[in-house]
């Protein structure tokens, strides 16, 4: 299946014309003809089944057929707040790579140690739109604005909350043996300085339970996805 992305597709829409790029992907790459069928998600769960009319790589022009709505088969919520990476292309990976194994939410935190305090967001949605598409996802994850690390803490948070750091703790046990099955779960990442001691310390007054990710010491954007496998691999 190809699958396409529409954020603005409802269950009412009849017609749903595709813009330039696209039209030209469809008609010159994917050489798609009127009466072929094409997979459009909304990113909210529902899979629309359209047919082209008006095969034109300016203006692609399609039918809406069919629509359904499509069961997560997850059930659990994961929301990762997480340092970018001063390489840019680390946190790109990140994001795409994450969105693949699932993940519902993602918060750039602005650290003190963060040596990256500035992304564009249009251009990470855009990866996560992309890696929603390619693993055949109809649930788009929600990319929140950058925030500095002491902002986010102080939030009403529920579920199970974690912080992954690298300062020497006792109390400290691995993510797998701590996640209960069927949650919601914040996870807090930081970055290559790791967090300051008195940002640990914050976190803990606000409910996180330090969590260890293994002996070695990882990049951030691997800490990332070592916390995001190890929730899929908790729910198999």
């Amino acid at each position: 299946m190809q699958l396409f992305f529409n954020s603005d597709i409802t269950e009412n829409t009849q017609q749903v014309t595709f813009d330039k790029e696209e039209s030209r992907h469809i008609v010159r790459v994917l050489r798609k003809k009127e009466g072929d069928i094409l997979y459009i998600t909304n990113g909210s769960n529902f899979l629309f089944d359209v047919e082209i009319i008006i095969a034109n790589d300016k203006k692609c022009v399609t039918k809406v057929i069919n629509c359904k709505e499509i069961n997560s088969n997850r059930n659990y919520y994961l929301h990762v707040a997480i340092a970018p990476t001063k390489n840019i292309d680390r946190f790109e990976w990140f994001l795409e790579k994450a969105v693949e194994i699932g993940i519902d939410e993602i918060t750039p935190i602005i650290c003190k140690n963060s040596e990256r305090k500035v992304v564009k967001p249009e251009r990470l949605m855009k990866i996560i739109q992309s890696a929603m598409k390619q693993s055949l996802q109809f649930k788009l994850p929600k990319l929140n604005e950058p925030i500095h690390f002491s902002d986010f803490i102080q939030q009403n948070f529920t579920g199970e909350l974690f912080i992954a750091h690298c300062e020497d703790d006792t109390t400290k046990k691995t993510l797998k043996n701590v996640a209960s099955l069927n949650s919601k779960y914040t996870i807090l990442i930081g970055p290559e300085g790791d967090f300051s001691h008195d940002e640990i310390e914050k976190s803990f007054k606000n409910n996180f339970t330090p969590i260890s990710l293994g002996h070695n010491r990882l990049r951030t954007e691997t800490a990332g996805i070592t916390c995001v496998q190890h929730i899929s691999f908790l729910h198999q």
